[in-house]
């Protein structure tokens, strides 16, 4: 169950990605919600991602706090 709401996420936030504003709202309510070793997964999934989004890199600042 708890694989499913990192991939639910995982989908979430590219389904999102157009919009910089909406992308870190959504991986706020996700970092609410998903498990300690999931958000360290979510961290290295999240890197890669928005490797070629620059909008989106200040999303990453949520993921040190």
């Amino acid at each position: 169950m708890a694989r499913a709401m990192l991939e639910y996420t995982k989908t979430v936030l590219q389904k999102v990605s157009f919009d910089a504003k909406l992308f870190s709202k959504e991986l706020k309510k996700a970092l609410e919600r998903l498990l300690p070793y999931e958000i360290e997964e979510l961290r290295h999934w999240l890197q890669l991602f928005i490797m070629d989004k620059p909008q989106l890199h200040q999303s990453l600042a949520y993921l040190k706090a």
